[in-house]
């Protein structure tokens, strides 16, 4: 155990939360208002928050008490969230909290733990509230330490013996945003617990259309992901465009809008 946390600090480093950053806040702050004008949220915890820029997020756009867990490999001093919010937990482990949240968020966490967690992990989320914001990297995603990528129905499958329902909402309103990273727009989905759902009538009528019953379904490889497997884009020239010179720039332009 003590060499798996060893390997954990080897991978979570400062530069690794740091480049996913500008990804992260890009992200959330198309997708945090989309998903808060369909479910009211005061109470919020994200579970593998890293620095916590999504609850940043969150809390800029009105959600009052805010709540991170990630490993000990965070370095506090980091953190765009206050320390009092923040609570260091190794995230093999099942977690225990003693409180229900409005909305439950774990968002490219679950790919990062080992296969033998999935089960104890989906239980830790299910125990925190009913309303659950999740994703996870689909096989050949790749990633730093990226050791149980699984294809969005796994994850469904596990959630639906819990007596949660898949909700496609999000990946509708985001999925040709390119403000958006690809893995959310592609990965991203709600699951609710069942019974909360039919006895919030407001919340029903407003989701009913994206209820999915076959999870098989969700199943998908965003166009982006895919041309990069294909070679026809370099995601990091993507990624840097804004640090490149003009001329450069029109070149990179070029050849994504070309793959597209």
């Amino acid at each position: 155990m003590q060499s798996s946390k060893r390997q954990m600090q080897h991978f979570y480093t400062e530069d690794f939360f740091k480049e996913l950053q500008e990804d992260s806040r890009q992200s959330a702050e198309e997708i945090v208002p989309v998903l808060l004008e369909m479910i009211p949220c005061n109470k919020l915890i994200d579970v593998g928050c890293g620095d916590g820029t999504w609850l940043k997020v969150f809390q800029k756009h009105g959600v009052k008490e805010i709540l991170g867990i990630d490993g000990s490999y965070v370095n506090e001093k980091n953190l765009v969230i206050p320390k009092d919010n923040f609570i260091p937990f190794d995230l093999t482990k099942p977690l225990k909290i003693d409180k229900q949240f409005d909305i439950v968020m774990s968002l490219e966490v679950a790919e990062h733990l080992p296969a033998e967690c999935a089960e104890s992990f989906v239980d830790s989320l299910t125990s925190l509230g009913s309303v659950i914001l999740f994703s996870a990297a689909i096989p050949e995603q790749t990633g730093e330490n990226h050791i149980n990528e699984q294809w969005q129905e796994y994850w469904a499958e596990k959630f639906q013996k819990r007596g949660y329902i898949a909700i496609d909402y999000v990946r509708q309103k985001i999925w040709s945003n390119k403000k958006v990273a690809f893995w959310y727009s592609q990965n991203i989905l709600i699951f609710i617990q069942q019974q909360h759902f039919e006895n919030n009538p407001v919340m029903k009528s407003k989701f009913e259309d994206y209820v999915v019953t076959d999870p098989s379904s969700l199943s998908m490889v965003h166009p982006m992901l895919y041309l990069m497997k294909l070679g026809k884009i370099d995601w990091l020239e993507k990624k840097n465009l804004k640090k490149t010179s003009p001329l450069h720039k029109i070149s990179i332009i070029s050849k994504i809008l070309r793959a597209f």
